[in-house]
């Protein structure tokens, strides 16, 4: 059975690698135009029932994102893997959690994981409420006993006025932390940038050069970035083996097959979104390459270890070093025009 869903599954690839070629050919490349609207990301993440984004529930969020008293140490809060400083994650190869232990991931930009509709880099949580007690729980991140947390923050009067003004008649607990801060992420969004505002018909909005790479991105013969990069988040909330050098040693971290066991997700991790990437390095879930140059000659290179590599990868990419640094080029304008990040006062 599962050799008869991993056959599927290439299948959809291919039929959706043959959609991406067709629509590539319906694209102008042209300020405004009608056929790049698909590019055009919504003004607001989605949210659940029961967790609609009042200014109420976004404050108290942003108080317990910044709030290092919500790990066992009192001394790392969300915001020390996600840094507004670090385009909203921390600059290094991999995080560090509790006691500075070096985990095996990279800590994942937030901006528009709101719009993803799946959360971590195996993709283990399916939403932002499901993810976010997470680190606060796991041993090696924030570690603190989260009965012990509730028991403190239902004894401050600060966080108590925060929460009865935000979710009223409802309980301090896990659902209403993990809601609120869910709200707060979901306005770390970032669409208002050079890119956006040509799709919106400002025609000096980008260079040629930009232009150029844009093409390039979305060529199946050329860039193909577009197989996995898709959609107006430049995600397609899939997960693929991209070959890197640390799928080659000898116990590698499986990443999407400890969640689904196929053949296909070994090594396999999830596709992250481009937007605002100049401000995120390094990049790939191992932290592995510093500029964005280097993470296009992975690709054209098609990869660095070849076994079980994701359909969508080529064995090469016939890209020279102008087309490289033109796609660079056209990544660097999806950075959006963001406003400063004013800390919150924490309750005492």
């Amino acid at each position: 059975m599962k050799k008869i869903i991993a056959v599927f599954f290439c299948y959809i690839l291919f039929i959706a690698s043959s959609w991406a070629d067709n629509d590539y050919k319906s694209y102008t490349f042209t300020a405004g135009h009608e056929s790049l609207k698909m590019f055009i990301l919504p003004e607001r993440p989605p949210f659940p029932t029961g967790n609609y984004p009042t200014k109420e529930r976004v404050e108290l969020g942003k108080v317990l994102f910044f709030d290092a008293r919500l790990s066992g140490d009192k001394n790392m809060s969300c915001a020390t893997c996600h840094s507004p400083l670090f385009g909203w994650s921390d600059a290094l190869p991999t995080a560090k959690g509790s006691k500075s232990m070096v985990l095996g991931r990279a800590s994942p930009t937030i901006i528009n994981t709101g719009y993803n509709s799946i959360q971590m880099w195996d993709g283990r949580k399916k939403s932002l409420e499901d993810q976010a007690m997470g680190p606060m729980a796991a041993a090696v991140e924030m570690n603190i006993d989260i009965p012990s947390l509730m028991k403190w923050l239902n004894q401050n009067e600060g966080y108590k006025r925060l929460f009865s003004t935000a979710y009223p008649g409802e309980k301090i607990n896990e659902k209403t932390v993990s809601k609120a801060i869910a709200s707060y992420e979901r306005t770390i969004v970032s669409r208002n940038s050079r890119f956006d505002h040509w799709l919106n018909g400002d025609t000096a909005a980008l260079t040629k050069e930009e232009i150029k790479g844009f093409k390039l991105f979305l060529d199946p013969n050329k860039g193909n970035c577009v197989a996995c990069h898709s959609g107006a988040n430049f995600t397609d909330n899939g997960f693929h083996n991209i070959g890197l050098s640390s799928w080659g040693e000898k116990n590698p971290d499986m990443g999407r097959y400890t969640q689904k066991p196929l053949k296909l997700m070994k090594g396999a991790f999830k596709t992250p979104t481009l937007r605002d990437i100049e401000f995120t390095a390094p990049y790939f879930h191992d932290g592995s390459v510093t500029t964005l140059s280097n993470v296009v000659k992975h690709y054209a290179k098609g990869g660095e270890v070849s076994g079980n590599l994701s359909p969508n990868m080529k064995t090469k990419l016939k890209l020279n070093t102008k087309e490289i640094a033109a796609i660079v080029a056209f990544m660097k304008s999806l950075s959006g025009d963001h406003k400063k990040t004013m800390l919150p006062e924490l309750p005492l």
